[in-house]
């Protein structure tokens, strides 16, 4: 695991080196713009750096490009720590987010709706 510094270090330059596709979900969902909802971006979290975190929902948002399919059993070791610590993890695709941003915004606000009582 990194030093503490050094995963900051890296997350600030994760910050800085965004991917279209993250630059455009972030302006959608930062300032509490869905569902009065915080989020942070390129947040360290244990061993990894996340996207977009909502700690008050324990949500994350992996907003992953082509290399991503080469690096299925990464992503579902990183995925399976997450969920093993109480957190729901959704990926989508950057060409999903900058051709139909509207319909990951629904998905988004949608796992945010408390669970419905029985």
């Amino acid at each position: 695991m990194k030093k503490k510094d050094e995963h900051i270090a890296f997350a600030r330059h994760l910050r800085r080196s965004s991917t279209e596709a993250e630059q455009a979900l972030w302006n959608r969902i930062r300032n509490n713009q869905i569902k009065d909802v915080k989020f942070r971006r390129q947040q360290p979290l244990g061993p990894y750096t996340v996207d977009f975190i909502c700690f008050e929902h324990r949500l994350i948002i992996e907003v992953d490009g082509g290399q991503h399919a080469t690096t299925v059993h990464h992503d579902e070791l990183r995925t399976n720590w997450f969920t093993q610590r109480g957190y729901k993890v959704m990926r989508f695709w950057n060409n999903e987010v900058l051709q139909n941003m509207e319909g990951v915004l629904q998905v988004i606000a949608e796992s945010l709706q408390p669970a419905p009582r029985s």
